[in-house]
Protein backbone atom coordinates (compact mmCIF):
# COMPACT_ATOMS: atom_id res chain seq x y z
CA UNK A 1 0.00 0.00 0.00
CA UNK A 2 1.15 3.26 -0.73
CA UNK A 3 0.80 6.30 1.73
CA UNK A 4 0.66 9.67 0.97
CA UNK A 5 1.04 12.42 3.79
CA UNK A 6 -1.10 15.74 2.48
CA UNK A 7 -0.93 18.83 4.95
CA UNK A 8 -5.11 19.78 3.91
CA UNK A 9 -5.33 22.76 6.19
CA UNK A 10 -2.05 25.52 7.45
CA UNK A 11 -2.96 27.21 10.54
CA UNK A 12 -1.03 29.64 12.15
CA UNK A 13 -2.61 31.05 15.08
CA UNK A 14 -0.45 33.88 17.73
CA UNK A 15 1.19 31.70 20.48
CA UNK A 16 4.69 31.06 19.06
CA UNK A 17 6.12 28.36 21.04
CA UNK A 18 3.40 28.49 24.05
CA UNK A 19 1.42 26.49 21.05
CA UNK A 20 3.26 24.44 19.30
CA UNK A 21 7.06 24.47 21.38
CA UNK A 22 9.06 25.48 18.56
CA UNK A 23 11.89 28.51 19.61
CA UNK A 24 9.79 31.60 19.52
CA UNK A 25 6.95 34.17 21.57
CA UNK A 26 6.04 36.68 19.17
CA UNK A 27 5.38 34.83 16.49
CA UNK A 28 2.48 32.29 14.95
CA UNK A 29 2.23 28.93 15.79
CA UNK A 30 2.77 26.33 12.58
CA UNK A 31 -0.04 23.92 13.12
CA UNK A 32 -1.61 21.43 10.18
CA UNK A 33 -4.31 19.28 9.20
CA UNK A 34 -2.29 15.83 8.29
CA UNK A 35 -4.39 13.84 6.37
CA UNK A 36 -3.62 10.49 4.74
CA UNK A 37 -4.48 9.35 0.78
CA UNK A 38 -3.77 5.93 0.57
CA UNK A 39 -3.53 4.17 -2.83
CA UNK A 40 -5.10 0.25 -2.12
CA UNK A 41 -6.70 -2.59 -4.35
CA UNK A 42 -10.47 -1.01 -3.28
CA UNK A 43 -9.71 2.43 -4.64
CA UNK A 44 -8.33 5.77 -3.65
CA UNK A 45 -8.96 6.03 0.25
CA UNK A 46 -8.75 9.24 2.08
CA UNK A 47 -7.77 9.58 5.58
CA UNK A 48 -9.09 13.16 6.82
CA UNK A 49 -10.23 15.71 4.69
CA UNK A 50 -9.10 18.85 5.67
CA UNK A 51 -11.07 21.62 5.39
CA UNK A 52 -13.02 21.37 1.94
CA UNK A 53 -12.07 23.81 -1.08
CA UNK A 54 -15.54 26.41 0.01
CA UNK A 55 -13.04 27.45 2.94
CA UNK A 56 -10.96 29.52 -0.03
CA UNK A 57 -13.73 31.47 -0.61
CA UNK A 58 -16.12 31.66 2.13
CA UNK A 59 -13.71 30.94 5.61
CA UNK A 60 -15.97 32.24 7.99
CA UNK A 61 -19.32 30.88 6.50
CA UNK A 62 -17.95 27.08 6.47
CA UNK A 63 -14.93 26.95 9.08
CA UNK A 64 -16.88 29.50 11.74
CA UNK A 65 -15.62 32.89 12.19
CA UNK A 66 -14.38 31.90 16.06
CA UNK A 67 -12.48 29.73 14.80
CA UNK A 68 -11.42 31.68 11.68
CA UNK A 69 -9.97 34.52 14.12
CA UNK A 70 -8.59 32.26 16.08
CA UNK A 71 -6.82 29.98 14.15
CA UNK A 72 -5.66 31.96 11.15
CA UNK A 73 -6.23 29.24 8.80
CA UNK A 74 -4.72 29.40 5.41
CA UNK A 75 -7.35 28.48 2.84
CA UNK A 76 -6.03 28.67 0.00
CA UNK A 77 -7.87 26.43 -2.30
CA UNK A 78 -4.30 24.60 -3.55
CA UNK A 79 -4.17 23.17 0.38
CA UNK A 80 -7.57 21.41 -0.47
CA UNK A 81 -7.73 17.84 -0.27
CA UNK A 82 -9.03 17.44 -3.77
CA UNK A 83 -6.15 19.86 -5.26
CA UNK A 84 -3.70 17.87 -3.67
CA UNK A 85 -4.96 14.71 -5.20
CA UNK A 86 -4.85 16.26 -8.29
CA UNK A 87 -1.80 17.16 -8.07
CA UNK A 88 -0.29 13.69 -7.49
CA UNK A 89 -2.10 12.55 -10.81
CA UNK A 90 -4.97 11.04 -9.68
CA UNK A 91 -8.62 12.05 -10.44
CA UNK A 92 -10.15 12.92 -7.03
CA UNK A 93 -13.18 11.29 -8.18
CA UNK A 94 -11.47 8.03 -7.94
CA UNK A 95 -11.41 8.83 -4.00
CA UNK A 96 -14.17 5.91 -3.31
CA UNK A 97 -13.65 5.55 0.74
CA UNK A 98 -12.47 8.35 3.63
CA UNK A 99 -12.06 7.23 7.00
CA UNK A 100 -12.38 10.00 10.03
CA UNK A 101 -11.17 10.46 13.18
CA UNK A 102 -14.23 12.41 14.32
CA UNK A 103 -16.14 14.90 12.67
CA UNK A 104 -15.00 18.54 13.51
CA UNK A 105 -14.85 20.92 11.02
CA UNK A 106 -11.27 20.78 10.39
CA UNK A 107 -11.02 17.14 9.77
CA UNK A 108 -14.33 16.57 8.09
CA UNK A 109 -14.91 20.04 6.40
CA UNK A 110 -13.87 18.53 2.92
CA UNK A 111 -16.35 15.70 2.72
CA UNK A 112 -18.45 18.01 0.17
CA UNK A 113 -15.15 17.30 -2.31
CA UNK A 114 -16.20 13.86 -2.29
CA UNK A 115 -19.76 13.36 -2.33
CA UNK A 116 -19.86 9.57 -3.94
CA UNK A 117 -17.45 8.26 -1.32
CA UNK A 118 -18.45 6.29 1.65
CA UNK A 119 -17.79 7.75 4.83
CA UNK A 120 -16.40 5.59 7.50
CA UNK A 121 -16.85 6.82 11.46
CA UNK A 122 -18.01 5.62 14.35
CA UNK A 123 -21.62 5.13 15.03
CA UNK A 124 -21.19 6.69 18.41
CA UNK A 125 -19.63 10.19 16.58
CA UNK A 126 -22.19 10.05 14.26
CA UNK A 127 -24.64 10.10 17.10
CA UNK A 128 -22.69 13.03 18.44
CA UNK A 129 -22.82 14.93 15.44
CA UNK A 130 -26.56 14.00 14.54
CA UNK A 131 -28.03 14.42 18.19
CA UNK A 132 -25.84 16.30 20.45
CA UNK A 133 -26.13 16.20 24.02
CA UNK A 134 -24.55 18.80 25.37
CA UNK A 135 -24.07 22.50 24.88
CA UNK A 136 -20.31 22.03 23.53
CA UNK A 137 -20.89 19.27 21.31
CA UNK A 138 -24.16 21.24 19.25
CA UNK A 139 -21.43 24.11 18.63
CA UNK A 140 -18.47 21.33 17.57
CA UNK A 141 -20.05 20.12 14.78
CA UNK A 142 -20.85 22.15 11.66
CA UNK A 143 -24.39 20.84 9.80
CA UNK A 144 -23.51 23.03 6.37
CA UNK A 145 -20.65 20.15 6.49
CA UNK A 146 -22.61 17.19 5.87
CA UNK A 147 -25.69 19.04 4.17
CA UNK A 148 -25.20 17.38 1.07
CA UNK A 149 -25.80 14.32 2.47
CA UNK A 150 -22.90 12.04 3.07
CA UNK A 151 -23.06 8.07 2.38
CA UNK A 152 -22.29 7.29 5.61
CA UNK A 153 -20.48 4.08 6.80
CA UNK A 154 -21.17 3.81 11.14
CA UNK A 155 -19.47 1.51 12.65
CA UNK A 156 -19.57 0.03 16.16
CA UNK A 157 -16.74 -0.15 18.65
CA UNK A 158 -16.42 -3.98 18.15
CA UNK A 159 -13.71 -5.55 17.16
CA UNK A 160 -10.13 -7.59 17.23
CA UNK A 161 -7.29 -6.70 19.73
CA UNK A 162 -4.66 -4.75 17.68
CA UNK A 163 -1.73 -3.46 19.66
CA UNK A 164 -2.87 -3.86 22.99
CA UNK A 165 -6.00 -1.91 22.26
CA UNK A 166 -9.28 -3.60 22.74
CA UNK A 167 -11.85 -2.45 19.71
CA UNK A 168 -11.25 -2.53 16.72
CA UNK A 169 -12.98 -3.38 13.17
CA UNK A 170 -12.25 -4.20 9.62
CA UNK A 171 -14.04 -1.36 7.19
CA UNK A 172 -16.72 -2.39 5.35
CA UNK A 173 -15.28 -2.61 1.45
CA UNK A 174 -11.59 -1.63 2.87
CA UNK A 175 -8.62 -3.54 2.80
CA UNK A 176 -8.15 -5.43 6.43
CA UNK A 177 -4.77 -3.54 6.71
CA UNK A 178 -6.84 -0.52 7.53
CA UNK A 179 -8.72 -0.24 11.05
CA UNK A 180 -10.12 1.93 12.85
CA UNK A 181 -9.12 1.82 16.59
CA UNK A 182 -11.36 3.57 19.29
CA UNK A 183 -9.90 6.95 21.07
CA UNK A 184 -12.43 8.68 22.33
CA UNK A 185 -12.20 11.81 24.58
CA UNK A 186 -11.77 14.76 22.51
CA UNK A 187 -14.78 13.82 21.19
CA UNK A 188 -16.90 10.54 22.63
CA UNK A 189 -16.84 9.14 18.99
CA UNK A 190 -13.31 9.45 18.54
CA UNK A 191 -11.29 7.26 16.78
CA UNK A 192 -7.39 6.30 15.33
CA UNK A 193 -7.23 5.32 11.87
CA UNK A 194 -4.68 2.21 11.59
CA UNK A 195 -2.83 1.39 8.65
CA UNK A 196 -0.58 -1.78 7.83
CA UNK A 197 1.90 -0.65 4.76
CA UNK A 198 3.70 -4.19 4.27
CA UNK A 199 6.17 -3.01 6.28
CA UNK A 200 4.99 -1.79 9.12
CA UNK A 201 1.70 0.08 10.78
CA UNK A 202 1.31 3.79 10.40
CA UNK A 203 -1.33 5.05 13.53
CA UNK A 204 -3.09 8.40 12.55
CA UNK A 205 -4.10 9.41 16.34
CA UNK A 206 -6.39 12.11 15.32
CA UNK A 207 -6.94 14.54 18.72
CA UNK A 208 -6.42 12.05 21.02
CA UNK A 209 -3.19 14.35 21.46
CA UNK A 210 -1.49 17.01 20.52
CA UNK A 211 1.66 17.52 20.92
CA UNK A 212 4.69 15.12 19.93
CA UNK A 213 6.03 15.88 24.08
CA UNK A 214 3.07 14.06 25.31
CA UNK A 215 4.08 10.42 24.35
CA UNK A 216 7.65 10.79 25.34
CA UNK A 217 8.15 8.02 28.07
CA UNK A 218 10.51 10.04 30.26
CA UNK A 219 9.15 13.59 30.34
CA UNK A 220 5.73 13.80 28.61
CA UNK A 221 5.66 17.33 28.12
CA UNK A 222 2.44 20.08 26.24
CA UNK A 223 3.19 23.44 25.10
CA UNK A 224 0.79 25.16 27.76
CA UNK A 225 -1.56 27.48 25.76
CA UNK A 226 -1.65 23.89 23.76
CA UNK A 227 -2.45 22.02 26.59
CA UNK A 228 -5.30 24.27 27.85
CA UNK A 229 -7.00 23.85 24.25
CA UNK A 230 -6.66 20.04 24.84
CA UNK A 231 -8.99 20.36 28.19
CA UNK A 232 -11.23 23.05 27.03
CA UNK A 233 -12.19 20.94 23.85
CA UNK A 234 -12.60 17.63 25.26
CA UNK A 235 -16.05 15.79 25.68
CA UNK A 236 -14.75 13.05 28.18
CA UNK A 237 -11.64 13.86 30.44
CA UNK A 238 -11.46 10.54 32.15
CA UNK A 239 -11.17 8.31 28.65
CA UNK A 240 -8.80 10.99 26.87
CA UNK A 241 -6.15 10.83 29.22
CA UNK A 242 -6.53 6.81 29.41
CA UNK A 243 -6.19 6.57 25.67
CA UNK A 244 -3.43 9.09 25.56
CA UNK A 245 -1.36 7.09 28.42
CA UNK A 246 -2.59 3.80 26.19
CA UNK A 247 -0.61 5.54 23.12
CA UNK A 248 2.25 6.56 25.27
CA UNK A 249 2.91 3.17 26.02
CA UNK A 250 2.41 1.97 22.42
CA UNK A 251 4.58 4.73 21.73
CA UNK A 252 7.45 3.50 24.27
CA UNK A 253 6.76 -0.62 23.27
CA UNK A 254 6.33 -0.42 19.39
CA UNK A 255 7.10 2.78 18.49
CA UNK A 256 9.08 4.11 16.01
CA UNK A 257 12.40 4.94 17.59
CA UNK A 258 13.46 8.66 18.47
CA UNK A 259 9.98 9.77 17.25
CA UNK A 260 8.79 11.04 20.86
CA UNK A 261 11.55 12.14 22.10
CA UNK A 262 12.97 9.22 23.84
CA UNK A 263 16.08 9.28 25.63
CA UNK A 264 18.85 6.44 26.42
CA UNK A 265 20.55 3.53 24.85
CA UNK A 266 19.03 0.58 23.74
CA UNK A 267 20.61 -3.11 22.22
CA UNK A 268 19.93 -3.81 18.54
CA UNK A 269 16.87 -6.02 19.14
CA UNK A 270 15.26 -3.69 20.79
CA UNK A 271 16.19 -0.89 18.41
CA UNK A 272 14.78 -3.41 16.08
CA UNK A 273 11.31 -4.67 18.05
CA UNK A 274 9.98 -0.44 18.86
CA UNK A 275 10.03 -0.15 14.35
CA UNK A 276 6.38 -1.03 14.21
CA UNK A 277 4.32 1.85 14.63
CA UNK A 278 4.72 5.06 13.58
CA UNK A 279 2.41 7.30 15.36
CA UNK A 280 1.42 10.89 14.54
CA UNK A 281 -1.04 13.41 15.49
CA UNK A 282 -3.53 15.69 13.35
CA UNK A 283 -2.03 19.37 14.23
CA UNK A 284 1.65 18.28 14.76
CA UNK A 285 3.95 20.26 12.05
CA UNK A 286 6.88 18.49 13.51
CA UNK A 287 5.23 15.05 12.84
CA UNK A 288 4.20 16.14 9.90
CA UNK A 289 7.53 16.90 8.62
CA UNK A 290 8.79 13.56 10.14
CA UNK A 291 6.61 11.33 8.61
CA UNK A 292 6.82 12.79 4.99
CA UNK A 293 10.90 12.55 5.40
CA UNK A 294 10.68 8.79 7.21
CA UNK A 295 9.09 7.18 3.84
CA UNK A 296 11.98 4.64 3.85
CA UNK A 297 10.49 1.45 4.46
CA UNK A 298 9.89 -0.16 7.70
CA UNK A 299 10.44 -3.94 8.68
CA UNK A 300 8.01 -6.28 8.30
CA UNK A 301 6.09 -6.95 10.97
CA UNK A 302 3.70 -9.53 12.27
CA UNK A 303 1.08 -9.15 14.71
Amino acid sequence: MRVHHLNCGPLRPLGGRLIDGEPGLFRRAELVCHCLLLETDAGLVLVETGFGTPASHRPEEWLGRKFVRRTNPITDIEHSAVRQIARLGFDPADVRHIVLTHLDLDHAGGLVDFPQATVHVYAEELRAAQQPRTPQERNRYRAVHFAHGPKWAPHAGLGEPWWGFDAVRELDGLPPEILLVPLAGHTRGHAGVAVDTGRGWLLHAGDAYFHPGELDPVRPHCPPALAMFESTAQTEKRARLHNRQRLRELAREHGQRGQHGERGGHDSHRDRSRDQVRIFSAHSAAEYRRQNAALSPLPKTTN
